[in-house]
């Protein structure tokens, strides 16, 4: 077994589900000591959630960073001849694993690095923004540049489509439903408001691509024979413009026929690039945005994004194995172009 199978093991073998983080960023923290390096805890959430920081000097040139958090449910790692298999091992551990290494060849060539190891980055990003609070706070000068680390195939990504939640909320009244006089539904007024989506013609932009929206859930009523006094839909949009301009146009489509509550919004963003690798633009969000105060970002990562997040995720070792070449690759050639 591979040394970069055996830390991600480590970790994956850790329940680690947003918001349950805690024993995966001791473990990490642990590892990472044992290993030479000389670590901090970054405080996120005052019930003690914690991201974890391991440094080669009391300066950094260039960091690696990645998530521990995990969404659920929580399934153990196992080995398949090449084949890694479990929560975690494209998205985000076995990239973790690789940039302990990777970082550790830096470190041996005198390379001012760090290893950051958030959480959150699965729900809202708390564990990414503490992060970029500590390091204004904490070092003497802004690092240079930083890794993300997702689930990419082994591509440079160029850019990344933002994200925006809104929750639509319908009224209606509650009236006995075989009295249709009587009452009005939330929920007929809710579906036939979703129905008009399709026809909307969403922002599109030349690097990033369209527009996309998803109706990720739904809920209303009381029972089968009441008119529905509410009805609530909750939507993801993927950015590929400032967020002011969906607000608009979701703001145009309701036409106060609904309620509108904005949530977490994540604004797409432009990448580092470096010769030598292949680009592809990922559709999803990261903590990219958040780590505004760790340099120019860069992103790659081993491992497909169609597989994280299901029953069968899983990476390949040879693809972490190679990884941990790319990211040293990376980390040089941005230093030196920076």
């Amino acid at each position: 077994m591979s040394s970069v199978a055996d830390l991600a093991i480590r970790l994956m073998a850790i329940d680690s589900t947003s918001g349950r983080e805690h024993q995966v960023i001791a473990e990490a923290e642990r590892m990472l000591a044992s290993r030479g390096w000389a670590t901090t805890l970054i405080d996120v959430t005052p019930d003690g959630r914690q991201s974890v920081l391991a440094m080669s000097a009391d300066d950094v040139d260039v960091t690696l960073t990645t998530h521990l958090d995990t969404v659920p449910p929580f399934i153990p790692p196992r080995l398949t001849g090449d084949v890694l298999f479990g929560r975690g091992a494209c998205d985000a551990k076995g990239i973790a694993a690789s940039m302990i290494l990777a970082g550790e060849r830096l470190r041996d060539r005198g390379v001012k690095v760090a290893l950051l190891f958030v959480i959150g980055e699965e729900t809202c990003h708390d564990g990414a923004h503490a992060a970029n609070a500590w390091v204004v706070a904490n070092l003497p000068h802004r690092p240079r540049v930083f890794i993300n680390g997702e689930p990419t195939d082994s591509t440079l990504g160029v850019g990344t489509k933002g994200a925006q939640r809104v929750a639509v909320r319908t009224k209606g009244k509650a009236a006995h439903s075989a009295y249709p006089a009587m009452g009005h539904s939330a929920t007929l007024d809710l579906v036939r408001l979703l129905a008009e989506l399709e026809g909307i013609q969403w922002p599109s932009d030349e690097l990033l691509g369209e527009t996309t929206v998803n109706i990720g859930s739904l809920s209303g009523g009381v029972a089968d024979n009441v008119f529905a006094p509410s009805a609530e839909a909750r939507l993801m949009f993927r950015l590929v413009t400032p967020a002011a301009v969906i607000h608009d146009q979701v703001e145009a489509w309701v036409k106060g026929r609904a309620e509108l509550e904005w949530g977490i919004m994540v604004p797409p963003v432009r990448l580092g690039t470096v010769d030598g690798f292949p680009t592809s633009v990922p559709a999803f969000a990261t903590d990219v945005p958040a780590l505004t105060n760790w340099g120019t970002p860069f992103l790659f990562g081993p491992g497909s994004v169609h597989v994280a997040h299901t029953d069968e995720e899983h990476v390949r070792v040879s693809e972490l194995e190679s990884a941990v070449d790319a990211y040293e690759q990376i980390a040089m050639r941005a230093i030196r172009s920076g």
